[in-house]
């Protein structure tokens, strides 16, 4: 199979397409929407393309705004293969992972009841900012492109989504149970002023993983934005003089650490400048609940924007499990690995029991298991190609090593994968 754009018949003249290696040549593709001709440069193709699985099925069309600027976007998606295409503010359409294939762009996601979303959805960045209006050229280009991939893949208006309707995060410091709102990336694209400029007449009227309590509302703000029918702006609004209100970075009564910085609250690229004027990292304080209204979040916002890999905490004198995994703490989904290398489901225990866990246990939080594995099932078999993300961890000769650190020809009979599930 050729990496090559492929376009279906769609009622219009099919093209025949030639891949001219990474060349920054440019690629015409006509669309239906009034012979637009829609442009594609490949001078951002990523490396990691072919190493990519092909998809099953495609169902879904995820929106994404970059948070950053065009040039280190383009440089981030390309190096790791984060998303199919890219706009930036002249319209200007990047190829980076050829659609038919898997691009890691959705990170943790869940929609309908069906996890990583990146297994069946094509992914779309584009520079700009989750709050502010696009440029015209880029609403022009967007429209044609969901156009196209609406025309190939049979997919309905109501299924182009912005990635905060799917992505979600798992129990942590101010939320007890998995949650929806662990990103506001791309909710422009749910306002109905913003749909119409991409031709879409529909939108999802309800959260069906809230509806159905697999998840629950994190961010009653931006669940607001994607399903409210009162939200300012939201109908009668030029596109261009769409406003949200202002995000401050400062923390108050209502907005804590976790609002402002979401998963990035304890990195250390994440500065806490308090009311005193002493400044701390993220990964220098201990508890974030308790710090000062005033205190001032600075976020490096390529970091915020990442999809950033899910990683174990560990149980210690001062974290208990039920600290890290809340309300999810005995599911089967949460997963802890002792320090002699033995893991459990939390199914498997009892609330006296998981409060009793050593210190140095390792948990993992929305986690299914695969194993054991042999010559003839290889971890493949349990996860298909996710078996090499960062986010996956192999566990043999009692340590966890993440999927992208493994050779696959040096796993031993017997391991184990834990994959998000």
């Amino acid at each position: 199979m050729t990496d090559a754009p492929m376009v279906k018949e769609t009622g219009i003249k099919r093209m025949t397409w030639r891949c001219f290696g990474l060349m920054a040549g440019m690629i015409l593709l006509m669309v239906q929407t009034g012979c637009a001709v829609l442009q594609f440069d490949n001078s951002y193709y990523s490396p990691r393309n072919r190493e990519r699985a092909v998809r099953k099925t495609t169902s879904l069309i995820i929106l994404h705004t970059t948070e950053a600027p065009a040039a280190s976007a383009l440089r981030k998606l390309r190096d790791l293969g984060e998303c199919h295409y890219c706009i930036t503010g002249d319209g200007k359409v990047y190829r980076i992972i050829d659609h038919r294939r898997e691009a890691y762009h959705a990170g943790r996601s869940m929609w309908n009841g069906r996890t990583n979303v990146d297994s069946f959805s094509v992914g779309i960045e584009v520079c700009g900012y989750h709050n502010k209006a696009l440029t015209k050229a880029q609403y022009r280009a967007l429209a044609d492109l969901v156009g196209e991939l609406k025309s190939i893949y049979r997919i309905p208006d109501q299924n182009v989504l912005a990635h905060s309707h799917v992505a979600y995060g798992t129990p942590n410091k101010w939320h007890r149970r998995s949650h929806r709102g662990r990103k506001r990336c791309g909710m422009l694209f749910a306002l109905p002023a913003v749909r119409k400029q991409l031709h879409l007449k529909t939108r999802p009227a309800y959260d069906p993983d809230v509806k159905a309590k697999r998840l629950v509302i994190g961010d009653s703000y931006l669940h607001q934005v994607l399903y409210g029918k009162n939200f300012t702006g939201l109908t009668g609004v030029p596109t261009a003089a769409i406003s949200f209100p202002k995000e401050d970075n400062v923390i108050a009564v209502g907005r804590s650490a976790w609002d402002i910085a979401r998963d990035a609250y304890a990195d250390a690229s994440t500065t806490y400048i308090f009311p005193n004027g002493t400044k701390k990292r993220g990964d220098e304080i201990a508890d974030f609940k308790f710090i000062p209204p005033g205190t001032k979040v600075i976020v490096n916002t390529e970091t915020i924007a990442d999809n950033r890999p899910d990683n174990y905490q560990v149980i210690s004198a001062t974290c208990k499990a039920s600290d890290i995994a809340g309300d999810e703490t005995l599911l089967p989904s949460t997963l802890y690995i002792y320090p002699n290398g033995r893991f459990v489901a939390g199914n498997k225990l009892n609330a006296a029991s998981v409060e009793k866990l050593p210190a140095g246990t390792k948990v993992l939080v929305g986690y299914a298991v695969g194993g054991p594995i042999t010559a003839t099932r290889p971890a493949s078999a349990f996860c298909g190609n996710r078996w090499r993300a960062k986010d996956t961890f192999f566990l043999f000769y009692g340590q966890l090593v993440p999927g992208n650190k493994v050779d696959d020809s040096k796993i031993p009979a017997g391991a184990y994968v834990f994959y998000k599930g």
